[in-house]
């Protein structure tokens, strides 16, 4: 067992600060991995202030985790010393319900073990992230990193990624489908990234004109603002799908009046009560309102090996290990373009 450095909080009120954490030795299947950048997610912020109910304390955040593998078990077969790898959301699931076995170890009927806040099969205790110097994981819970991206800016596709990539592919969009993104953040940059590189014709929900610009950068076809009726009228009945991004509760009435008949909006970021949704907006048209989660290991590998062939990444904003408690009232606050990332060497400097 090795105790390393890491970030974390002791409870729903302080601020990260410097603790230890042990990590597992390593085991047949498991690789070890040094930690070189950690996405910051609003989750990690949810989790830490117990927002989502009471975490376990204390907690270390960071589940868009970027590394090279350091050491492997004598029954790796996927990955060698010095590979550049990933870690997102999860670490482990039972691999034996029908989810898991189809690949969707996001829906585990047993619960998957997430990368941290859930029980630690090995150590007891809970797991812990990646706001860390290192992290060890079952080789079926790692992933290959393309060599030709730039490496910080893979890590928020760990999970801001694969929560837009899952649901685009699921509903099996296609070249020159029309794609509504609703909302322009951490989420909705990379909707329009991914929905781009297939070839569809992007619209950019929003209300906020000020996000234009942004939005056409990021590879938006159009501009649709939510607050203009006239424009809403206009593109009534025309959307193939909308990926939702709204992080809170909202009115989600007049996106579905939106939608082609049969088509549907998912949401991936409000997970909460949607208030009045309108049975006749769904009934006359056959319309759809669903959601989607994170994506299985294989779905999430599709994803990296893409990206690697498009030349898609996110945009991040670098910080240190140091700036992170103010990088997270940026979060918040919504003022960042569009996801932190922890240069992690900044962690082994922390004496």
């Amino acid at each position: 067992m090795d105790t390393v450095k890491a970030y974390g909080a002791q409870s729903s009120t302080s601020e990260l600060d410097l603790l230890s954490i042990d990590r597992r030795d390593v085991l047949g299947t498991d690789v070890k991995i040094d930690i070189l950048y950690c996405g910051v997610c609003h989750s990690d912020i949810h989790t830490a202030r117990s927002e989502w109910g009471p975490a376990k304390y204390p907690v270390v955040p960071g589940h868009e985790i970027i590394g090279k593998v350091l050491e492997t078990g004598k029954e790796v077969t996927k990955f060698k010393v010095g590979d550049l790898v990933g870690v997102g959301c999860m670490v482990d699931s039972c691999r034996e319900c029908t989810s898991c076995k189809e690949g969707l170890e996001q829906y585990c009927e047993n619960g998957a073990t997430y990368t941290y806040g859930s029980i630690d099969k090995h150590l007891g205790g809970h797991t812990f992230g990646g706001y860390s110097e290192s992290i060890i994981v079952d080789e079926a819970f790692v992933l290959t990193i393309p060599e030709n991206l730039d490496a910080a800016k893979v890590a928020p596709l760990l999970c801001a990624g694969i929560t837009t990539w899952s649901p685009l592919r699921h509903w099996n969009i296609q070249r020159g489908d029309k794609v509504g993104v609703i909302g322009l953040g951490g989420l909705g940059h990379m909707g329009i990234k991914f929905a781009h590189a297939m070839g569809c014709h992007v619209v950019m929900i929003t209300r906020s004109a000020s996000k234009a610009a942004d939005a056409k950068a990021l590879g938006a076809d159009e501009i649709l603002l939510s607050t203009d009726p006239k424009a809403m009228k206009k593109h009534a009945d025309s959307f193939d799908f909308l990926l939702n991004t709204v992080p809170v509760s909202h009115d989600v009435n007049p996106y579905v009046n939106l939608l082609k008949r049969d088509k549907t909006m998912v949401l991936v970021g409000a997970i909460e009560p949607l208030p009045n949704v309108h049975g006749g907006g769904l009934v006359r048209k056959r319309k759809n309102i669903a959601g989607s989660l994170i994506g299985g290991i294989p779905e999430t590998q599709e994803m990296l090996d893409f990206c690697g062939e498009h030349n898609v990444v996110s945009d991040v904003e670098m910080i240190t290990i140091q700036n992170i408690n103010e990088a997270w009232d940026r979060v918040v606050k919504a003022d960042v373009k569009y996801r932190f990332v922890i240069d992690m060497k900044s962690l082994k400097e922390v004496s």
